[in-house]
């Protein structure tokens, strides 16, 4: 064959297949029929309109759901879930709508099999709005994840956890905005638990998310422990980047061993700035230890905090790290100094910066 009369012949079989992969979905009887008829590799393109919810799908390897058009996303509403997702490794989900779920909005895990993680799950622009209202009800929860992204999605109004890691691993959570909103219980913001291990989240917004905007750790039941035999709610955490505005702390670090919280942005905690705990009590657990606190630019109110650090029992405060963090106490700036359990190295206390405002 011509060199040519190949590259067409190699060009029009791609083109081909491609098409062949791609399925559209114009309404929730095909959307239910394309669901049943699954393959691997293939896209499913959804048109803008309303769908139900309460979908799940099982062991389908490289699966891509998005938006036929991603400046109409198409809205799943109501059900108990809007997405359950069980070992669906390499999927996408991009530029699609979730709300008024009861039970979670999307549901992303290993289906039990906590030894082999589900690899490279990406979302992309996923709106998730209006889940629970009250209890522990998500989001967004993964369970068993590694290598997974979430990029640029918008939450808003959550019962339990904005964005819910239990056992996972080597993943990013960056550009995210997370909103809470009344009526909704919102326990926390984003939390990392149950063993989970090296999350950076970065670049993220949080506005009243949740009694803990984000819980670094938290409390999980020994059988949901991935890796099993973990001893830590989580480690080798990164949280920078980020700007957290209101809630009564800007993050809990709560039994988790090793992480850093660097180059934020805290407005206003109405209560706490920090929360030291350890709520996983069980003999072998390393105590809430090993964290390094640098570089942020904290802005707050004497009138509403008066414990900066509030410290529970079975933690390792000596180990935590201060360095170089910008305080002030907009009401009082003379009482911009927090008390901390170790001193600070190189702290700037009671003077406006570029990111206290």
């Amino acid at each position: 064959m011509k060199p040519l009369r190949f590259l067409l012949f190699l060009y029009l079989a791609t083109t081909c297949f491609a098409q062949a992969a791609d399925i559209i979905v114009r309404d929730a009887a095909s959307l239910r029929a394309a669901l049943r008829g699954l393959k691997p590799g293939r896209t499913l393109k959804i048109s803008p309109g309303e769908y139900p919810g309460g979908h799940s799908v099982s062991g389908i390897e490289r699966l891509t759901i998005e938006a036929l058009d991603p400046k109409q996303a198409p809205v799943f509403k109501g059900g108990k879930t809007g997405f359950h997702f069980s070992r669906c490794p390499q999927l996408t989900l991009r530029h699609l709508r979730i709300s008024g779920q009861s039970v979670n909005g999307l549901n992303l895990d290993d289906g039990g099999d906590l030894a082999h993680p589900v690899t490279g799950i990406t979302l992309d622009h996923i709106e998730v709005s209006d889940i629970g209202p009250t209890d522990n009800h998500d989001a967004i929860k993964c369970s068993g994840l590694d290598q997974a992204t979430i990029r640029d999605c918008i939450i808003s109004g959550w019962g339990g956890q904005g964005i819910d890691f239990v056992g996972c691993h080597r993943s990013l959570i960056t550009g995210c905005r997370l909103i809470g909103k009344e009526g909704f219980s919102a326990s926390a913001g984003i939390q990392l638990k149950g063993g989970t291990s090296d999350i950076i989240v970065e670049k993220c917004h949080f506005t009243n998310a949740g009694e803990r905007p984000i819980n670094l750790g938290g409390s999980t039941g020994l059988p949901y422990f991935r890796p099993q035999g973990a001893r830590h709610e989580a480690a080798r955490l990164i949280v920078r980047n980020n700007t957290i505005e209101g809630s009564p702390c800007a993050a809990a670090f709560v039994g988790v061993d090793g992480a850093e919280f660097v180059s934020n942005t805290v407005r206003y905690p109405g209560k706490w700035i920090f929360r030291i705990l350890q709520e996983t009590q069980l003999p072998g657990f390393a105590p809430c230890r090993n964290v390094l606190i640098k570089d942020n630019r904290i802005t707050f109110r004497r009138s509403q905090v008066q414990t900066d650090i509030n410290i529970g029992g079975g933690t390792a405060p000596e180990t935590f790290r201060f360095e170089n963090n910008h305080w002030l106490a907009e009401d009082k700036p003379q009482a911009s100094k927090p008390r901390l359990p170790v001193a600070e190295k190189v702290g700037v206390y009671g003077q406006v910066s570029g990111g206290a405002k």
